[in-house]
């Protein structure tokens, strides 16, 4: 019986973009469990596409799209991320040790993306579920049109948090610089902030001692023609 490779190792120095996504598959084809990928040099769209298991650690920078169209997908990024890592991504595990650009998990379907740095604007906009967890702060419109699943942010947070989220919950542990339309904060049952601290620890980031809880509050679907003016902000 020939025997399976433990991991291949890919340089990006010496390699191209389509080289790398190719040999990407061609592993999870020969059931290779790792792909390392060495000298990434902020490439775009490094790991795009990749629907079956297979563990991916990169060493050093990504740029955009990185992991973007994944499923059960598992990923370490030994470095920062630039646009959309882990756009639409179904399952999975995806991993950033530094800061994220715009757009991280945008279109999160399911799985986890956890950035133990900072991330850029519109992190997790249109987050259909899954869980974004993110070590310190997020940009301006985190989690616009936010759908379902769950974002965890230690730090602060820019203007217009979750506007015109249909549902799901952000849960903030830093300054909230503005809420976005449509959203309020709600209180935080004790077993339920447990519940968050472990989950952020999992991934080697530290809890802050207290979050504020951002839901929709269902204004924005059900029309009111004495709130008109909400719905011309938005418009």
């Amino acid at each position: 019986m020939e025997s399976i490779k433990e991991k291949v190792i890919i340089d990006c120095e010496t390699t191209s973009l389509k080289q790398i996504n190719q040999k990407i598959r061609d592993a999870v084809k020969d059931k290779v469990p790792e792909v390392i990928i060495e000298n990434p040099w902020a490439s775009h769209n490094l790991g795009v596409g990749i629907t079956e298991s297979i563990h991916i650690i990169y060493k050093g920078d990504v740029g955009y799209y990185a992991l973007s169209l994944c499923d059960k997908v598992t990923a370490k990024v030994e470095g920062n991320a630039g646009w959309a890592i882990g756009e639409n991504l179904m399952d999975g595990e995806i991993i950033v040790e530094g800061n994220t650009a715009s757009a991280c998990g945008a279109s999160l379907r399911g799985g986890t993306i956890a950035v133990k740095g900072s991330s850029g604007a519109r992190a997790g906009i249109g987050m259909k579920g899954g869980e974004l967890i993110i070590g310190g702060n997020a940009g301006y419109m985190t989690g616009f049109m936010m759908q379902k699943g769950r974002m965890i942010i230690c730090g602060n947070t820019g203007k217009a948090l979750g506007d015109s989220m249909y549902n799901g919950t952000i849960y903030v542990g830093g300054e909230i610089e503005e809420l976005g339309n449509g959203t309020e904060i709600v209180d935080l049952p004790p077993a339920e902030y447990n519940m968050i601290k472990d989950r952020v620890e999992t991934y080697g980031i530290t809890a802050p001692p207290s979050f504020k809880k951002v839901v929709c509050n269902g204004r924005l679907h059900n029309f009111n023609k004495k709130e008109f003016g909400i719905w011309k902000e938005i418009l």
